[in-house]
């Protein structure tokens, strides 16, 4: 019963497939389908990997919805809710191949995060005194971690669940702890 209601389900998100054919963010967009399907381990047409993760996935409707601004999307909300506790900073540059993990009261309000980004749930990306992080391609960022002010996280970087981060982290590093240290450089 419940794959009948969301196949028809889908059917109602076949709008979606329009915003998305049509969004100037389209090659992030095909980039964040991509990660998703891969980490999945799914196989199957872009538009219909499109309709499954914005049937069965509020975080990825949140990305979706950040990438696609537009009035058709906010009206595709109404009934296709985005995950309300993910918040993405509309002035924040992200990239594609971006992947959550439950992202539950996560916030991303960085200058800009490169591609293949992970975070999962609780991570709070933010600004101090008006600063904010910039973080590199390949960064993920686990459960309950902080990164804020002026700061760079460097390309290939793991911070750790917990972990406050308030000075820049180099490329290829894993940093932990509150303050964040780096354990080790790749």
């Amino acid at each position: 019963m419940k794959s009948i209601l969301v196949a028809i389900y889908k059917i109602f998100l076949i709008p979606h497939i329009f915003v998305y054919k049509l969004s100037r963010n389209r090659n992030k967009i095909d980039m964040d389908i991509e990660r998703w399907a891969s980490v999945k381990g799914m196989n199957m047409g872009k538009n219909a990997l499109l309709l499954d993760f914005l049937a069965n996935s509020p975080d990825f409707r949140t990305i979706f919805y950040f990438r696609t601004r537009s009035l058709v999307s906010h009206i595709l909300n109404l009934y296709c809710r985005k995950q309300k506790n993910f918040i993405i900073d509309i002035t924040t540059k992200l990239g594609g191949g971006v992947i959550t993990g439950h992202p539950y009261c996560t916030i991303l309000n960085a200058d800009a995060i490169g591609d293949n980004f992970y975070v999962n749930h609780l991570v709070t990306i933010g600004e101090e005194k008006g600063k904010r992080p910039t973080i590199g391609n390949n960064v993920s960022i686990y459960t309950g971690a902080i990164v804020i002010g002026d700061i760079t996280i460097g390309d290939n970087c793991i911070i750790g669940a917990g972990s406050v981060v308030t000075k820049s982290i180099p490329d290829n590093c894993t940093a932990v702890g509150n303050p964040a240290r780096i354990l080790n450089k790749k």
